[in-house]
């Protein structure tokens, strides 16, 4: 079934008021937060597939995001980059729905659009983007989670559970047409983005993952085990912290963003004037997150 730009298998499951669960490649999934959280949340509830853009191409540059050739059984198949869509029922609570994005290159009105057809089609309640972005923040200290909701009962819960506001200004990406006008369609919206330490760029950073996913079962009473995804996060950060002890220089500058982190989370506000690390520091930084990363 042609939904917008999306092809749908049929027939269509019955869904409960689903809750539509975004994340956004690569705009805002830095150490594949999103990713890990959405595969986790498929995994647990036994997702099936639902659909994908019909003509991928209309959308996307195959020269930015390139198709992938793989052998299965002897024979080349060919992968092309694509939004996904997923579905899982639930025995209680509302059903859910799993967007996969890539972040178009074209047609940007269209592809939010489309977005927002899909989950009208399904009945969608709730349009909930999942994501992680860089932060002057320490690593020693808690990971922070901003966000934001369209109904002050959910807003007021977020607070609740220790989210806070956002205050960024800057370049966006077009789907935030969809999250804007979806509260037009009837389809309230929540946001929640971890905030990783910019200079520890982990390619699968797992105590964000911990952080978001642990989020959520708080805010849906999901019954996950975290433990596993708990101790990676934790060997991880435990494997920077031996390095930056070995270094007094950085050191210096790690126990600056631990005064300005705990200045920040006092009067839960945004962060201003936080330090700047020189080229080389970050440069020795980002060594030791690929390290970790080839140690996976």
């Amino acid at each position: 079934m042609r939904v917008g730009a999306f092809e749908l298998h049929e027939p269509l499951p019955e869904l409960k008021e689903p809750h539509a669960f975004i994340m956004l490649s690569p705009w805002i999934d830095v150490g594949r937060v999103g990713s890990l959280t959405l595969a986790t949340l498929e995994k647990h509830f036994g997702a099936a597939e639902l659909g994908s853009l019909k003509t991928p191409g209309l959308f996307y540059d195959f020269t930015r995001y390139r198709p992938m050739i793989h052998l299965v059984e002897g024979r080349r198949q060919i992968t092309v980059p694509n939004t996904h869509i997923n579905w899982a029922k639930r025995a209680e609570g509302p059903d859910l729905l799993f967007f996969h994005c890539l972040e178009p290159h074209m047609l940007g009105e269209v592809y939010a659009s489309s977005l927002l057809k899909v989950m009208e089609k399904l009945g969608a309640k709730r349009y909930c983007s999942l994501g992680s972005m860089y932060d002057s923040v320490p690593h020693t200290r808690p990971l922070l989670i901003s966000g934001g909701a369209s109904g002050k009962e959910l807003e007021a819960e977020l607070r609740r559970n220790g989210v806070f506001p956002s205050g960024y200004q800057g370049p966006t990406t077009i789907n935030i047409l969809a999250s804007e006008r979806a509260p037009e369609r009837g389809i309230e919206t929540l946001s929640l983005v971890v905030r990783l330490p910019h200079y520890v760029q982990l390619e699968e950073d797992y105590r964000g993952h911990y952080c978001l996913l642990g989020l959520l079962c708080l805010l849906y009473g999901f019954s996950i085990d975290l433990s596993e995804t708990r101790q990676k996060g934790e060997e991880q950060y435990r494997r920077v912290s031996q390095a930056v002890e070995a270094n007094p220089e950085v050191k210096k500058i790690v126990e600056a963003l631990e005064q300005n982190y705990d200045a920040r989370t006092k009067e839960k506000a945004e962060p201003q004037g936080m330090p700047r690390l020189s080229p080389e520091i970050e440069r020795f930084l980002r060594e030791i997150g690929g390290s970790l990363d080839s140690k996976q």
